[in-house]
């Protein structure tokens, strides 16, 4: 028997118990589909490749969560065409609370950039909770020539049939912030696409492309190594883990600012009460002092609880949603 006829089962023989004993203390409803959840191990969807930004925030939180729960939290990786696919395969998967899906902005973009998408943000998924929002940095190969973000600005300007600007592919967080940054300098780059943002900042490293906008998440260590030559950070105030990498605003271009939030969803339809327990677990992994740590070091921080719930989550996505569409469409680019 799957696991959604035994809750169906568990459920119908927990209201008759009630019902013959005439017991009307407590809230039957707060068991709800809930009762005995999770029975089985919870999958995390991440629609982007091991080892990048999306996945790190994860697995940060999958084992603290799986503690609240009481059973197992499993992460999966199911990368391809900007985090569409992992997206839709969980917007299709049973609406039971066994497969979860963690996404960051691209969620509200996906519309904006894809024909056929195969899904809808707000109807076929029910929001869980905001988990963090990461701040970018515009980072380049160590010995490109411009020095500061403002020579960085003037150079690409001037050079912008040569200057390969890196993203993870269409959709992804590095893609979006580079969309911003050539519409704000009003200049159009060769775009350089890769299969994430791992292989993407590989390259950076080697030299082999010159610049892009990533995650500190996924900076931040290269960074501090000096690895990698740091501009800006796109977010109004400096970042406690890079403090000597001033913001886009200081730097001279305040429209520059972006900062990617992650947030958890499950398929529409699952019950109210699984989704106020993850919502309940998630809230518990965020105030985790393991997981505080583990974000202050890559220079980012978790939500504060009230915006760890379903409601402030899709209110958020919602207005995300019209944010990101006349950006999109302001910068010119077509759905594909």
């Amino acid at each position: 028997m799957s696991s959604r006829p035994r809750m169906i089962a568990a459920l119908a023989t927990v209201s008759l118990i009630t019902a013959c004993s005439g017991n009307d203390d407590g809230d039957p409803g707060a068991e709800g589909d809930a009762a005995g959840y999770p029975e089985q191990n919870i999958t995390i969807v991440v629609p982007f490749s091991a080892g990048g930004p999306t996945d790190t925030v994860t697995r940060m939180i999958a084992d603290p969560m799986a503690a609240a729960l009481g059973g197992k939290v499993v992460v999966q990786n199911v990368e391809g065409a900007g985090g569409t696919v992992g997206a839709g395969e969980v917007a299709r998967a049973e609406p039971d609370g066994y497969t979860v899906l963690m996404h960051h902005i691209g969620m509200s973009t996906a519309p904006a950039l894809y024909k056929d998408l195969g899904y809808q943000p707000l109807a076929d998924f029910e929001t869980v909770g905001l988990v963090t929002e990461v701040p970018m940095t515009v980072v380049a190969r160590n010995d490109f020539a411009p020095a500061t973000f403002q020579d960085l600005v003037t150079h690409v300007k001037a050079n912008a049939g040569t200057v390969t600007l890196a993203n993870a592919g269409i959709g992804a967080a590095s893609h979006l912030c580079g969309l911003l940054f050539q519409s704000t300098a009003g200049v159009k780059l060769q775009e350089v696409p890769y299969q994430g943002t791992g292989p993407a900042l590989t390259d950076l490293v080697g030299g082999q492309v010159d610049f892009m906008c990533d995650q500190t998440t996924n900076t931040s260590g290269q960074i501090t190594a000096k690895k990698i030559k740091a501009y800006a950070v796109t977010t109004p105030e400096r970042v406690k883990s890079l403090p000597d990498v001033p913001t886009t605003a200081e730097a001279g271009m305040p429209q520059l600012a972006v900062s990617v939030w992650h947030g958890l969803y499950v398929p529409a339809g699952t019950p109210p009460e699984i989704v106020e327990k993850l919502s309940g677990a998630l809230k518990t992994a965020l105030a985790d002092q393991a997981v505080i740590d583990q974000m202050a070091k890559l220079g980012t921080a978790p939500v504060a609880a009230a915006d760890a719930t379903p409601d402030a989550h899709r209110a958020h996505l919602e207005e995300q949603l019209t944010t990101w569409q006349k950006i999109i469409s302001d910068a010119g680019v077509q759905p594909s």
